[in-house]
């Protein structure tokens, strides 16, 4: 990689056909040593994003690279809240995901939104409980600036899909005043 970056006639910030950068494959296999080097460089933008709005650090989110993950997050110009073109966050991918480590990260900083919804409506919350991920579930579930009741475009909260994967989840956000039963705005919020 040095030796390529070495050259006059390599462009390493060249995107490919659907417009993924060195940077974004490297982010995305979580190739740390490739990360750094291209960071290092002026002309590489670490946040470019593809065709569908994939930036390296939701490539790196999604795959659970969390030292790739510190690395974009110790960038200024790195966006930790910038979607995809269907509204998907960085911390809606490491929810989804269930990589606790890096919502820690994520939840760590000021300007995250941690209830940002993807264009369906489904919060990061939502998505955790949907795929049986009771760790991230807890982490977001314990911030007050988390909506536990919000229902999605289907009429989903994040309680109906902790339903349908056990009651692991259905513990925890029941533990909290602000959620029942009942706390959704359709009567048979489980179905689908």
């Amino acid at each position: 990689m040095k030796i390529l970056l070495g050259r006059d006639d390599v462009n390493p910030d060249k995107p490919d056909k659907n417009d993924r950068t060195p940077l974004s494959f490297a982010a995305w296999n979580g190739h740390e040593g490739v990360v750094k080097i291209l960071l290092g460089r002026d002309n590489v933008y670490p946040d470019k994003p593809d065709k569908e709005g994939g930036t390296p650090l939701i490539f790196a989110g999604w795959d659970g690279h969390e030292g790739v993950v510190k690395m974009l997050l110790g960038r200024k110009d790195v966006n930790p809240n910038k979607p995809t073109k269907l509204g998907r966050t960085p911390l809606w991918c490491a929810s989804k995901k269930g990589h606790e480590e890096i919502v820690k990260i994520l939840l760590g900083r000021d300007d995250v939104n941690p209830d940002k919804p993807d264009n369906n409506d489904q919060t990061p919350l939502s998505l955790a409980a949907e795929n049986g991920h009771e760790a991230a579930v807890k982490i977001l579930h314990g911030r007050d600036n988390v909506s536990p009741c919000e229902p999605d475009k289907d009429g989903q909260t994040p309680l109906c899909y902790a339903a349908e994967n056990g009651d692991g989840a259905v513990k925890i956000l029941l533990g909290r005043d602000d959620v029942s039963p009942r706390s959704s705005p359709t009567p048979v919020c489980c179905s689908k």
